[in-house]
């Protein structure tokens, strides 16, 4: 049965090139909201809703968080992160062959990385669309993230994952 959860995931995953979606973010007890463009393979761009007017793009090896209020941009390699394994399609899809799953009212993957870091994925149980995930960064926080899809396959401007440059 679990088998063909996964292969259900996997196949759903194949056919998606990217998606939008709208988040919810806990770290620390403290909740941030926003949305996201998401591109196979690692891109993202994130718009928070706060004061800060915060930004996050990550585009290949590098992820930059931006608070444009105060015109502060930081740079983070992601390189360790167990976060770059969920934006690669290809290491997505391995991580959920090679996780545990369990289900309840959603389907829970759990995958410990070589870093030994823990790694959980959800999906939607009926229809195996990604609604979040569990992880931890590289400060030990750990960071829950539930997101609900609002489109997938749809024109998305390359420009808006351009890292800016250093000043």
């Amino acid at each position: 049965m679990y088998a063909d959860e996964k292969r259900s995931i996997i196949n759903k995953l194949l056919k998606i090139n990217n998606f939008t979606f709208d988040f919810e973010q806990i770290t620390r007890g403290k909740t941030e909201t926003g949305n996201c463009f998401l591109v196979f393979d690692n891109k993202l761009k994130c718009n928070y809703i706060d004061k800060n007017q915060k930004e996050i793009i990550i585009n290949k090896k590098t992820l930059v968080v931006m608070q444009k209020r105060y015109d502060k941009i930081y740079f983070y390699p992601i390189s360790k992160s167990p976060f770059v394994k969920i934006l690669s399609k290809k290491t997505l899809i391995r991580l959920i062959e090679e996780s545990n799953l369990e289900t309840n009212d959603n389907i829970s993957l759990t995958y410990i990385d070589e870093n030994k870091k823990k790694i959980e994925v959800f999906f939607e149980k009926k229809d195996y669309d990604l609604i979040g995930w569990k992880i931890e960064d590289e400060f030990k926080n750990e960071i829950f993230f539930s997101l609900r899809i609002q489109n997938t396959n749809i024109d998305i401007d390359n420009d808006i994952f351009k890292i800016p440059s250093i000043n």
